[in-house]
């Protein structure tokens, strides 16, 4: 019996290209989406030729949610997994003079993702088998002074992931929460970041593997995080707020 394909959302990502390599060495039949989706031939040549599989390329913009029902009625299968690994974490101090840049940090990590997820969910509700997959942040569990904006947006995602999965838990379709601390990845290039909170794009990619394998709910790329933000979400907010984490 062939595998069903798993679908990436985000593909160009650091994250995505290493999800779709990870399953892609499983024998599973990968969909990489992308803008400018056909830039990304090389790396479609490079996953048959590696794993033998089939990888096909599809044109997706997260902004563009007049396009989502459309794109996923264009799919040639629907998939038995998809993983949204779209995000954006723009510059603080900019979101904070320029609504507009302060929409886009908002858009690309929250409404975005919810939309096309939103469409996957109805069709794999109706099919009633299925996994989703939303890569939030642990930046979502409490606000801090140095990136607020994004960590809003991905609050707002963690939640919706969580209602998505309490609303489909009796579909037979499952919702998985991943929750990264730091990744090294192109978009934190240039910060100083410490290696032994730091993942790298391929240990993401295993905790999904795993994570939908043995249908996991929520998970900290690095256990340890998930100490770290036990931590600093019972600070007290007087406290909370003379710090500078």
């Amino acid at each position: 019996m062939s595998k069903s394909p798993v679908l990436i959302l985000g593909a160009r990502s650091d994250i995505g290209m290493a999800v779709a390599h990870a399953y892609a060495a499983q024998g599973r039949p990968v969909q990489l989406a992308a803008r400018n989706a056909d830039s990304l031939e090389p790396q479609k040549t490079d996953l048959e030729l590696r794993y033998s599989v089939p990888v096909s390329l599809h044109e997706f913009d997260a902004l563009a949610l007049e396009e989502h029902e459309r794109f996923a009625d264009a799919l040639p299968e629907l998939p038995g997994i998809a993983v949204c690994a779209v995000g954006f974490m723009g510059e603080q101090g900019e979101s904070e003079t320029s609504p507009a840049a302060a929409a886009q940090v908002l858009r690309s990590n929250f409404e975005g993702p919810a939309s096309i997820l939103s469409e996957l969910a109805s069709r794999f509700e109706q099919r009633g088998s299925g996994t989703l997959v939303g890569i939030s942040s642990v930046a979502g569990e409490r606000g801090r002074a140095t990136n607020y904006v994004y960590g809003a947006a991905k609050a707002g995602f963690t939640a919706f992931l969580s209602g998505l999965r309490n609303r489909l838990a009796r579909k037979g379709v499952h919702v998985v929460t991943v929750l990264p601390g730091f990744v090294a990845t192109q978009m934190t290039e240039g910060m100083d970041l410490p290696d032994k909170l730091t993942a790298q794009p391929g240990e993401v990619a295993r905790a999904i593997t795993d994570a939908t394998a043995k249908q996991k709910n929520v998970v900290y790329v690095r256990p340890v995080w998930r100490l770290i933000m036990l931590i600093i979400r019972n600070i007290p907010e007087g406290v909370f707020k003379k710090m500078s984490i």
